[in-house]
Protein backbone atom coordinates (compact mmCIF):
# COMPACT_ATOMS: atom_id res chain seq x y z
CA UNK A 1 0.00 0.00 0.00
CA UNK A 2 1.27 3.16 -1.24
CA UNK A 3 -0.84 5.40 0.67
CA UNK A 4 -0.51 4.18 4.37
CA UNK A 5 -2.47 6.47 7.05
CA UNK A 6 0.16 7.71 8.82
CA UNK A 7 0.21 10.31 11.24
CA UNK A 8 -2.38 12.97 12.70
CA UNK A 9 -4.13 15.66 12.21
CA UNK A 10 -6.43 18.30 13.79
CA UNK A 11 -10.48 18.37 12.21
CA UNK A 12 -13.30 20.54 13.16
CA UNK A 13 -17.18 18.91 12.88
CA UNK A 14 -19.82 21.01 11.95
CA UNK A 15 -22.99 21.81 13.38
CA UNK A 16 -24.34 18.72 11.51
CA UNK A 17 -22.15 16.12 13.55
CA UNK A 18 -20.10 15.87 10.34
CA UNK A 19 -16.24 15.70 10.23
CA UNK A 20 -13.58 16.59 7.38
CA UNK A 21 -11.48 13.73 6.86
CA UNK A 22 -7.84 15.11 6.54
CA UNK A 23 -7.02 15.67 2.91
CA UNK A 24 -4.09 13.02 2.75
CA UNK A 25 -5.78 10.19 5.08
CA UNK A 26 -8.97 10.64 2.47
CA UNK A 27 -6.96 10.21 -0.63
CA UNK A 28 -5.40 7.68 0.41
CA UNK A 29 -8.52 5.88 1.52
CA UNK A 30 -10.33 6.44 -2.11
CA UNK A 31 -6.87 5.51 -3.88
CA UNK A 32 -6.26 2.56 -2.05
CA UNK A 33 -10.14 1.38 -0.75
CA UNK A 34 -12.95 3.51 -2.48
CA UNK A 35 -15.22 5.59 -0.50
CA UNK A 36 -17.08 3.42 1.71
CA UNK A 37 -16.61 3.38 5.34
CA UNK A 38 -17.72 1.91 8.75
CA UNK A 39 -17.44 3.86 11.43
CA UNK A 40 -18.21 2.88 14.80
CA UNK A 41 -16.51 2.81 18.38
CA UNK A 42 -14.83 -0.26 20.06
CA UNK A 43 -14.34 1.08 23.53
CA UNK A 44 -16.30 4.68 23.79
CA UNK A 45 -12.32 6.05 24.18
CA UNK A 46 -12.71 7.02 20.45
CA UNK A 47 -13.74 6.22 16.79
CA UNK A 48 -12.90 4.06 14.69
CA UNK A 49 -13.39 4.69 10.60
CA UNK A 50 -12.27 1.94 8.98
CA UNK A 51 -12.41 1.55 5.12
CA UNK A 52 -15.32 -0.87 4.46
CA UNK A 53 -13.37 -3.47 3.01
CA UNK A 54 -10.60 -3.35 5.75
CA UNK A 55 -13.68 -4.05 8.12
CA UNK A 56 -14.82 -7.00 5.82
CA UNK A 57 -11.44 -8.56 6.17
CA UNK A 58 -11.66 -7.80 10.12
CA UNK A 59 -15.37 -9.50 10.27
CA UNK A 60 -15.12 -12.03 7.94
CA UNK A 61 -14.71 -14.66 10.78
CA UNK A 62 -18.30 -15.01 10.55
CA UNK A 63 -17.83 -16.56 7.45
CA UNK A 64 -15.84 -19.12 8.64
CA UNK A 65 -18.63 -21.38 10.28
CA UNK A 66 -19.98 -20.78 13.62
CA UNK A 67 -17.56 -18.27 15.43
CA UNK A 68 -20.22 -15.63 15.73
CA UNK A 69 -22.02 -17.94 18.31
CA UNK A 70 -18.85 -17.98 20.44
CA UNK A 71 -19.58 -15.28 23.94
CA UNK A 72 -16.48 -13.13 22.92
CA UNK A 73 -16.78 -13.05 18.98
CA UNK A 74 -21.12 -12.61 19.59
CA UNK A 75 -20.36 -9.72 22.61
CA UNK A 76 -17.99 -8.00 20.25
CA UNK A 77 -20.22 -7.54 17.20
CA UNK A 78 -23.12 -7.02 19.54
CA UNK A 79 -21.17 -3.70 20.26
CA UNK A 80 -19.87 -2.63 17.03
CA UNK A 81 -22.75 -2.94 15.17
CA UNK A 82 -25.14 -1.51 17.45
CA UNK A 83 -22.49 1.70 17.57
CA UNK A 84 -21.43 1.35 14.02
CA UNK A 85 -23.33 2.24 10.80
CA UNK A 86 -21.44 2.59 6.76
CA UNK A 87 -21.06 5.98 5.53
CA UNK A 88 -19.77 6.83 2.19
CA UNK A 89 -17.72 10.03 2.10
CA UNK A 90 -19.49 13.21 0.69
CA UNK A 91 -18.00 14.99 -2.44
CA UNK A 92 -16.63 17.61 0.35
CA UNK A 93 -14.56 14.51 1.66
CA UNK A 94 -17.07 14.61 4.81
CA UNK A 95 -17.93 11.71 6.93
CA UNK A 96 -21.13 11.68 9.95
CA UNK A 97 -20.57 10.59 12.76
CA UNK A 98 -23.76 9.93 14.93
CA UNK A 99 -24.21 11.75 17.64
CA UNK A 100 -24.36 8.57 20.04
CA UNK A 101 -20.19 8.05 19.32
CA UNK A 102 -19.71 11.68 19.42
CA UNK A 103 -21.29 11.32 23.32
CA UNK A 104 -20.05 8.57 24.14
CA UNK A 105 -15.99 9.63 22.85
CA UNK A 106 -16.50 12.89 24.55
CA UNK A 107 -15.82 14.22 20.65
CA UNK A 108 -16.42 18.17 20.84
CA UNK A 109 -15.50 20.92 17.57
CA UNK A 110 -12.28 20.19 17.36
CA UNK A 111 -10.56 16.57 17.51
CA UNK A 112 -7.43 14.74 16.52
CA UNK A 113 -7.64 12.50 13.61
CA UNK A 114 -5.15 9.50 13.83
CA UNK A 115 -3.64 7.02 11.01
CA UNK A 116 -3.26 3.53 12.11
CA UNK A 117 -2.08 2.34 8.92
CA UNK A 118 -5.12 1.01 7.32
CA UNK A 119 -7.63 2.64 9.34
CA UNK A 120 -8.29 6.59 11.73
CA UNK A 121 -9.31 6.88 15.04
CA UNK A 122 -10.98 10.00 16.34
CA UNK A 123 -10.05 11.39 19.64
CA UNK A 124 -10.93 14.92 21.74
CA UNK A 125 -7.82 15.76 22.23
CA UNK A 126 -7.80 16.16 25.78
CA UNK A 127 -8.88 12.65 26.25
CA UNK A 128 -5.90 11.91 23.94
CA UNK A 129 -3.39 13.61 25.61
CA UNK A 130 -4.29 12.10 29.08
CA UNK A 131 -4.34 8.91 27.49
CA UNK A 132 -0.91 8.93 26.29
CA UNK A 133 0.64 10.53 29.58
CA UNK A 134 -1.16 7.95 31.88
CA UNK A 135 -0.34 5.13 29.99
CA UNK A 136 3.51 5.81 28.62
CA UNK A 137 5.34 3.21 26.46
CA UNK A 138 7.74 1.13 28.68
CA UNK A 139 10.91 -0.74 27.83
CA UNK A 140 8.55 -4.00 28.13
CA UNK A 141 6.34 -2.55 25.63
CA UNK A 142 9.04 -1.60 23.38
CA UNK A 143 10.35 -5.18 23.41
CA UNK A 144 7.20 -6.87 22.78
CA UNK A 145 6.67 -4.75 19.97
CA UNK A 146 10.18 -5.70 18.50
CA UNK A 147 8.98 -9.25 18.50
CA UNK A 148 5.78 -8.35 16.52
CA UNK A 149 8.04 -7.11 13.80
CA UNK A 150 8.79 -9.37 10.91
CA UNK A 151 12.93 -10.08 11.38
CA UNK A 152 14.54 -8.99 7.78
CA UNK A 153 11.83 -7.17 6.05
CA UNK A 154 13.70 -3.80 5.62
CA UNK A 155 16.95 -5.33 4.40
Amino acid sequence: MGNSLLGSYTAKFDKSGRIKIPEKFRTAIEEEYGKELFITSLSDEAIQIYPLSVWEGLTGITNEGALHMQPAVRRFLLRVNRKGTKYEIDSKGRVLISQVLREKAKLEEEVEVIGFTNHLEVWNKDMLDDTLEQKPLTNEDFEYIAELIPQGKNK
